[in-house]
């Protein structure tokens, strides 16, 4: 089995000892090292190689947001936080996931899957694009390990940006392949899809809640930039 070398920073020494509890449960997770202090974190996440990065964000000297903004290279990263206004600067960079305290051990681990999916991506080989559908098609297809799927837009939930790859997460199952969200913007019907966030296009009809900045669809929280957020809003529920 192959290891995920984790990073768990936190000022706090209770959180600290809850993430390495926790962490423990999983067979896969191996903590490279804990710390309290955000600069050490930057010391070792520049000299030695980590997977996984567990990131609380108010912390003395730097913040783990501003952390995250000066490493060249980051690892996937978790933020952990008891404050929920930080999500939506979270998700702006990329973070997998935003656990806020206190969570359990299923959120933990929900979170720990989330990692191990965006780290298959990012070893995976290029694979082509997706192909351009034909007029009056409801499907476009995309390469997904080597197969080619035809993914249903009536099934589409949203469609998330992970770098040179995006996940689509449709009713039926997720799907990641070598492709942009700009490009797919084009591909979509424009009237059924939105881009909310620079990571995130939705499909208009599986919206079920608004809550704060975050969309809701199904059991997926997503993220409105706050500049989209009344288009949003007039988009999905006033037209």
């Amino acid at each position: 089995m192959e290891k995920i070398k984790t990073l768990l920073v936190d000022d706090e020494f209770l959180a600290l000892n809850l993430l390495e509890n926790f962490a423990g449960e999983v067979a896969d997770l191996e903590i490279v090292d804990k710390v309290k202090s955000p600069v050490k974190a930057v010391e070792i996440l520049n000299s030695r190689p980590v997977d996984l990065l567990f990131l609380d964000i108010q912390m003395p000297a730097l913040s783990g947001i501003n952390l995250l903004k000066t490493l060249r290279q980051p690892p996937v990263v978790i933020f952990t936080t008891a404050y929920s206004n930080f999500a939506v600067d979270a998700f702006d960079l990329n973070a997998v996931d935003y656990l806020l305290k206190p969570f359990s051990l299923e959120r933990f681990l929900q979170a720990v899957g989330k990692a191990r999916e965006q780290l298959k991506v990012r070893k995976m080989p290029p694979v082509s694009p997706a192909d351009t559908p034909e007029a009056g098609k409801d499907y476009f297809t995309a390469k997904v390990d080597g197969k080619l799927v035809k993914i249903v837009f009536d099934r589409i939930l949203f469609i998330e940006g992970l770098k040179e790859y995006v996940r689509i997460v449709c009713a039926d199952g997720r799907y990641v392949t070598l492709e942009s969200l700009q490009r797919l913007e084009g591909i979509l019907p424009a009237g059924n899809f939105l881009r909310v966030h620079k990571s995130y296009i939705v499909a208009k009809d599986k919206v079920q809640s608004l809550n704060g900045n975050m969309l809701e669809i199904e059991k997926f929280k997503i993220p409105i930039s706050r500049s989209k957020k009344d288009e949003v809003v007039e988009w999905v529920f006033y037209r």
